[in-house]
């Protein structure tokens, strides 16, 4: 992100019209929006300073059947075109490119391709690669039967379904909360195309045609039907030239599919249906109800909506979600909850999880009954004016650090402009706020608003959700049943079809492509410097002891980034390390759920829900994590600190003395909202097992080779959820259970407020003098002395009082500094860490392999780091998804966890993968390689290296890394390090670390696999029901 002056050239394409221009002053923005005159195609461009260049194209995909054609053409467009007719050359871009995000994505009712870089040839290569892909794909059958459906015979000449899709699809269904989502949709959506599964539906997946496929991409992929989006310092002229001479030119005015409102309900429904569970139990209920809204293209009645559901539903407090969060009949808030505006019309969503199925009546009619309480009075200013702020600072808040910062903006804007609104509207805000503004100063407006849109609404749905243990099993006998029946009618002939298919599609994905067609960048191209964010030190006086402010300007955009940093084991500056916890707060078995508590919680002045209105108000909220990363030079040693943060408007000085209320004033009396929270997190964690599949299983599987690992995997990996689910049991029959756990989470916390404090602060330049003074006013009357001194001269160690549950999440006394694992290694003394299977709900494989390596400073890291995607992109990507029919699988060099791990994930393979994980070792050891497989490799580590992130992204990043020992120096030894890595490099440490070398195995695998893992050599696990 650059922050130097910058002035757009606006001049477009002659081929384009200008329909609209505008400067969004507060997002330092000017939109052009034109259309092609020839075809209609719209094209909306960002013209803004950043030199992360982003594009995407995408398209009007309004299926109506579950048989996935919008997402298996996503995937089928990326396997060859006119101009590029390799076989993937969507992956082939991503070894050859510098690209700073590449993907493709599928959502309700629209497809798109997006992709951001920060080198300029490298943007224009990829627009090549995109829009041929796009508009003149060849939806070649072979390519059909790899990414979405092929019926196979296996080695008795049974068929089988197989497909990437197909299992990536299984693996999505398997997860509970995608089986309610879509339950849901089915019933609130009757006629429009959000009734379908767009991802398709593993039942309906089969009955798609080659044909029907190359229909849709006929009547969906034409520029007509598109929306076009850039973003970034490229003249906007440059990119249009392109998009018109290597596709529009070519094309004619077509038809555009339009969004159709559905047909109106004339009275609530309520529906009833099961999804997939291992054990089917009390208490494992969703009840959700649902209302239609109106249209997203009306700006004003958007943020309006926008603000009714911050009204209910902002935080603890709000009446909505403070109703839901203490409902006697069920667990936790449905997650599915608020407004939902990524359809062409809005959904507002509510309800509850952990409930029981008799409870549905009283459910839906409580939080009527809530909303007429809530529409019966005004709604006081305070509460108002916070959901305003929540919504500038949302707008103000520049991200960019998970995904580029201008794809950001485009895909905030891009339902709207699919849906013909018009996305200024959402990039622009200030005008419609201002309307808002008015609006409810009449006092009924808000009150009217719940009226209109819920109370009176009568396209409403009630959905309830119960547990079905048989459901699995059933879906699997349909399957078979219709294989059964395949094989019945095939003939003689029919069978030598399918094997003929098969050996074509094996010497397809076997035969080498020409990637000479492909356009590239090179390591010529690799910037010859890294970014480093720089900023000052001071030396300032926080809780009565020197501290270190580190200040950092940048261009925030009107807010500043706030951050107090605990030192654990390392000290900053003049610090004395005797008085640092280094093992006591770390080993702390309570640790991950204190953190998810801290800012959740009242204080010795207020209750939960006033501290969390408190927030609201004045911050974007609270939140507590810790920073901590293995020593660059020992597997055994970590650099541990606790941080406390926040992000407010440069008007709202008060975000500073609340973190310190949160940090100095925090209490654990309150034993309802623990529950509460504590049940939403245990419910939340289950759910999404089957979304994070492989990351489990590589925390599982490289658990014994660091410290950090070990306690990554005991602290916040399965045994956790495990000890939670467990000790919930425990004290919902015995509320001593509570009182235990308060006391002991309050013994870490004033352990934790007692230590010496330092802080970060983030801002434009003009504000760093005003709000680092009042940084060092805020912690003047500070506690921490005084409570520091009550600890000395306590006898009580802060582990007395943890639940069992908890304190029996033992760690591995070899792993906490006494030995170093990989001298350990070297001296021929293995670790006795067994290859472990986890049941969970799925219905897909995620499997992980880890071996031991050396920690980040050693001499052969960065080989290894290179190693990885060598390793994907020469054989594994091939192996594991091509002819695996997984949805992906590669390697990675953790540094962390000091482990080289191999993964693969919805994969319906399991030996099949581990021993694709063996081959790709002997491949690298005996087969040819060559230069530009490894330059391939090598620019992949250095674009994510190179990857920018916010402004105050980076300068968070810079920060944490000086202080865990990977500053500007180390970085830059490290990438020179990795320039220089040969194939000879590669061949050596596979030699060294890999190829016959002890390793770990781990496996997430479907409750109904429990045999198939054991005869594997797996011990098994289980989630608890």
């Amino acid at each position: 992100m650059t922050d130097t002056l910058f002035t757009a050239d606006l001049t477009l394409h002659p081929a384009f019209e200008l329909i609209e221009h505008r400067h969004i002053d507060a997002l330092s923005m000017d939109v052009l929006i034109s259309q092609h005159i020839k075809t209609g195609a719209m094209h909306y461009h960002l013209a803004h300073p950043s030199d992360e260049n982003a594009f995407l194209v995408g398209f009007r995909t309004q299926p109506m059947d579950s048989k996935g054609e919008a997402h298996i053409l996503e995937h089928v467009a990326l396997c060859g075109s006119e101009k590029f007719p390799v076989r993937d050359p969507f992956f082939s871009m991503i070894k050859r490119s510098l690209n700073t995000f590449m993907n493709a994505m599928t959502a309700a009712d629209w497809t798109a391709y997006p992709y951001a870089t920060q080198n300029k040839n490298d943007y224009f290569n990829l627009l090549a690669v995109y829009l041929d892909a796009s508009f003149f794909p060849n939806i070649h059958p072979l390519d059909f039967a790899q990414e979405g459906i092929r019926v196979e015979l296996d080695e008795n000449d049974k068929p089988q379904f197989k497909g990437i899709v197909f299992n990536e699809m299984k693996g999505a269904m398997s997860g509970e909360i995608d089986q309610l989502y879509h339950t849901v949709a089915h019933h609130l959506f009757p006629t429009t195309t959000y009734h379908y599964n767009s991802g398709g539906d593993p039942a309906d997946i089969p009955d798609l045609t080659h044909n029907e496929l190359v229909e849709f991409h006929q009547s969906h992929y034409h520029p007509s039907n598109s929306v076009i989006m850039s973003f970034g310092n490229i003249p906007v002229a440059e990119t249009q030239a392109k998009i018109h001479d290597d596709a529009l030119i070519q094309f004619e005015a077509g038809k555009k599919h339009v969004s159709r409102p559905e047909q109106r309900l004339s009275a609530p429904i309520n529906a009833v249906d099961t999804y997939t569970a291992d054990e089917a139990g009390p208490d494992q209920t969703h009840h959700v109800v649902a209302w239609l809204l109106p249209s997203i293209t009306d700006p004003k009645q958007r943020l309006a909506l926008r603000l009714l559901e911050g009204v209910l539903i902002e935080h603890a407090g709000s009446p909505l979600r403070a109703y839901l969060d203490s409902h006697p009949l069920g667990k936790a808030p449905s997650p599915l909850l608020g407004l939902d505006d990524s359809h062409y019309e809005m959904v507002f969503y509510t309800g509850l999880r952990g409930s029981n199925p008799e409870h549905a009546e009283a459910v839906e009619q409580g939080i009527i009954d809530l909303l007429k309480e809530v529409a019966s009075s005004p709604v006081d200013d305070e509460t108002i004016e916070t959901i305003l702020h929540q919504i500038e600072i949302d707008q103000r808040h520049i991200g960019g650090d998970s995904m580029p910062y201008g794809l950001n903006l485009m895909l905030e804007g891009f339902s709207t402009a699919i849906h013909d609104g018009n996305p200024i509207d959402v990039w622009e805000v200030d005008e419609h706020l201002q309307w808002l503004r008015e609006q409810v100063k009449d006092a009924q407006w808000l009150p009217n608003l719940i009226k209109i849109h819920l109370l009176d609404n009568q396209h409403r749905v009630r959905v309830t959700m119960t547990p079905d243990s048989e459901k699995t099993a059933r879906l699997a006998a349909a399957e078979q049943t219709r294989l059964d029946t395949i094989e019945m009618d095939l003939t003689a002939d029919d069978k030598d079809i399918l094997k003929q298919q098969a050996l074509d599609l094996a010497a397809r994905q076997a035969a080498p492509d020409d990637l000479s067609l492909l356009p590239k960048v090179g390591l010529e191209d690799v910037p010859t410097d890294i970014s480093f964010k720089q900023g000052t030190q001071k030396q300032i006086n926080l809780s009565g002891k020197d501290s270190t402010l580190f200040e950092y300007e940048a261009g925030t955009n009107g807010l500043y980034y706030y951050q107090v940093i605990v030192p654990l084991t390392d000290a900053i500056g003049n610090e004395d390390t005797s008085e640092l916890p280094v093992n006591e707060v770390i080993n702390h078995p309570l640790l991950p759920i204190y953190l998810s508590l801290l800012s959740e919680l009242g204080t010795d002045s207020l209750s939960a829900h006033e501290m969390q209105a408190k927030q609201a108000a004045h911050s974007s909220g609270v939140t507590a994590r810790i920073s901590q990363r293995t020593n660059i030079d020992d597997s055994q040693a970590i650099s541990s600190y606790f941080v406390v943060a926040t992000r407010a408007l440069n008007r709202k000085p008060e975000a500073i003395d609340l973190l310190k209320e949160v940090m100095e004033h925090s209490v654990f009396s309150e034993h309802d909202r623990i529950k509460e929270i504590l049940q939403q997190r245990q419910a939340g964690w289950q759910s999404n097992l089957a979304g994070s599949g492989h990351s489990y299983a590589m925390q599982t599987a490289s658990r014994g080779m660091s410290r950090q690992a070990q306690l990554e995997y005991v602290r916040s990996g399965l045994p956790a959820l495990n000890a939670l689910k467990d000790f919930l049991t425990h004290a919902s029959s015995d509320d001593a259970q509570w009182d235990k756990l308060a006391t002991s989470l309050m013994d870490l916390h004033q352990r934790l407020i007692s230590l010496p404090k330092h802080a970060v602060i983030i801002c434009e330049a003009e504000q760093t003098e005003r709000l680092s003074n009042l940084i060092v006013d805020s912690w003047k009357d500070s506690q921490a002395p005084k409570i520091a001194a009550q600890l000395k001269n306590a006898d009580a160690s802060i582990d007395a009082n943890i639940p069992s549950e908890f304190a029996e999440l033992q760690l591995d006394t070899a792993l906490n500094g006494e030995k170093d694992a990989v001298k350990a290694l070297e001296s021929d003394v293995a670790l006795d860490v067994e290859d472990l299977a986890w049941l969970v709900p799925t219905n897909v494989y995620h499997n992980a392999s880890a071996y031991t390596v050396p920690a980040a400073d050693h001499p052969d890291t960065a080989a290894l780091m290179v190693l990885a995607p060598y390793l994907r992109n020469g054989y594994l990507h091939s192996a594991i998804r091509e002819r695996g029919g997984a949805y992906g699988g590669g390697a990675g060099y953790d540094a962390n966890a000091c482990a080289f791990k191999f993964f693969s994930y919805r994969d319906p393979q399991c030996a099949e993968t581990f021993a694709y994980f063996d081959a790709s070792i002997e491949w690298l050891l005996n087969e040819p390689q060559t230069d530009e497989q490894l330059e391939e490799a090598i620019l992949g580590i250095i674009s994510g290296m190179d990857k920018p992130g916010s402004p105050a992204g980076e300068a968070i990043k810079a920060c944490f890394a000086n202080l865990h020992h990977r500053g500007v120096d180390w970085q830059r030894k490290m990438r020179a390090a990795i320039l220089a890595v040969t194939v000879a490099d590669l061949q050596r440490v596979a030699k060294q670390y890999l190829q016959g070398q002890k390793h770990v195995r781990a496996v997430l695998a479907p409750y109904d696999k429990e045999e198939v893992v054991k005869e594997l050599g797996f011990n098994v696990c289980k989630i608890k029901s």
